[in-house]
């Protein structure tokens, strides 16, 4: 009787055990093992324990065909990894020539030297298989243990995400895996979970059992997933996209791991546009998202963020009248705020943002998470004012979006409003 190959999954750290690292390793670790059709048979967290953590390497070794190990490769003395692996191996610990030319170039690249902290991260355990660390100092590195093949990788999801590529490729070459699903993913924004399942179960209530429906929510993205176990349900998979595209598509950003910065940049290019950013609740962070994106100077030349009135009026020419009559949140100002950035920056389009994000500084009028948004041309500036009543990171994450998408959707020629306008309307 086939049985599914089983990975196990041991994280390490103390920080982790104590929640000052919130743990995403994990989940990047389950997402790119699902595309090749495996899961995570098992997880298991141990803090920084020498004892504990040898123990459960060699329980969970002895049961798993792969056991991916996150966490503990730095130059530290809380950094086990390889010791403990070499223990339960039962093997010495040995400078690894491979390892320490990857340290050697990692130092000399930054104009340092290569000391003995860091030289601690080339003692691996003997018959060691590096693990190619295309960012990071340490390398990573496998060992058989018994039946099972341990792969040790960085705690530092940069890194981690790095050496995913190489790990997923092999194994996918070497394990007799069970068949792999047909996976679309659809990212979304301005959309909940129960919001989207209430909208399909209402509109699409003969949804076929073939194409299973998933959801997984973030900030400020939500993914759709459309999957079939079977080739030759895929047409019926793009029917079901056709008919959810035709339900929410204005919603839709795009496939895979497609952002909302990444689409209006790839949007601005094709005409030959370019936008600028005029921030004060957002603190920038909606330049930021943009030059995230490798070539994002094309379309993005400068963006300004502009947190006192005095400086709305020296740096982008708010009038004093305008601030003083309608206040800092407000239509006049995040207007003349958007107008102000264009000229400066000569750009042709713009998102402008004034808000209030709290924990205070509300009114009546204007509660906390009140915010006004203009986005747009010159010739077609629009605008909008939003209560968005959430703590104070998430309100700048989702206003940071919810100016990227207004944008979005006036290049894409949506004039539909988004679900979320009627949601966060100020009343």
């Amino acid at each position: 009787m086939h049985r599914d190959p089983q990975v196990q999954l041991l994280l390490t750290g103390n920080e982790i055990m104590s929640g000052d690292t919130v743990d995403s390793n994990s989940a990047m670790i389950a997402q790119r093992l699902a595309d090749i059709g495996l899961g995570i048979y098992r997880k298991v967290t141990v803090g920084d324990d020498r004892a504990l953590l040898c123990r459960e390497l060699r329980a969970m070794a002895a049961s798993a065909d792969v056991l991916i190990v996150n966490g503990g490769l730095g130059p530290t003395v809380d950094d086990l990894t390889a010791l403990v692996l070499a223990e339960a191996a039962g093997v010495p610990l040995q400078e690894h020539p491979q390892a320490v030319a990857h340290l050697e170039a990692w130092c000399a690249q930054r104009n340092i030297p290569l000391d003995a902290a860091n030289r601690k991260q080339a003692q691996l355990p003997a018959g060691s298989r590096i693990l190619d660390n295309a960012v990071g100092s340490a390398v990573g590195f496998e060992l058989m243990l018994g039946d099972c093949r341990v792969m040790c990788t960085p705690g530092v999801p940069g890194e981690l995400r790095r050496m995913l590529d190489q790990i997923v490729a092999d194994l996918a070459a070497s394990l007799d895996r069970p068949a792999q699903r047909h996976i679309l993913r659809l990212q979304t924004f301005g959309l909940g979970e129960s919001n989207a399942q209430q909208l399909i179960n209402d509109a699409i209530p003969d949804w076929p059992s073939a194409v299973e429906l998933g959801f997984r929510a973030g900030a400020p993205q939500m993914e759709i997933k459309l999957s079939v176990a079977d080739a030759a349900d895929l047409p019926l998979r793009a029917e079901c996209e056709q008919r959810l595209r035709a339900l929410v598509g204005d919603h839709i950003i795009g496939e895979g791991d497609t952002r909302l910065a990444a689409r209006v940049l790839e949007l601005l290019s094709a005409r030959g546009a370019t936008v600028t950013t005029a921030e004060s609740c957002t603190g920038g962070l909606i330049a930021s998202e943009l030059t995230r994106i490798p070539g994002s100077s094309q379309a993005f030349h400068a963006g300004f963020v502009t947190y006192a009135n005095d400086i709305k009026s020296s740096v982008l020419g708010v009038r004093k009248k305008t601030l003083e009559a309608h206040g800092a949140v407000s239509e006049p100002v995040v207007r003349e705020m958007a107008l102000g950035a264009m000229e400066r920056a000569s750009a042709d389009y713009a998102i402008a943002v004034s808000g209030i994000a709290g924990p205070e500084g509300g009114t009546a009028d204007k509660p906390v998470g009140t915010v006004w948004l203009a986005w747009g041309s010159e010739q077609d500036l629009r605008t909008r004012c939003l209560v968005w009543p959430v703590e104070r990171t998430l309100f700048q994450t989702m206003i940071a979006a919810a100016g990227l998408d207004m944008l979005r959707r006036q290049l894409l020629g949506l004039d539909s409003e988004p679900r979320y306008f009627a949601q966060r309307r100020a009343r």
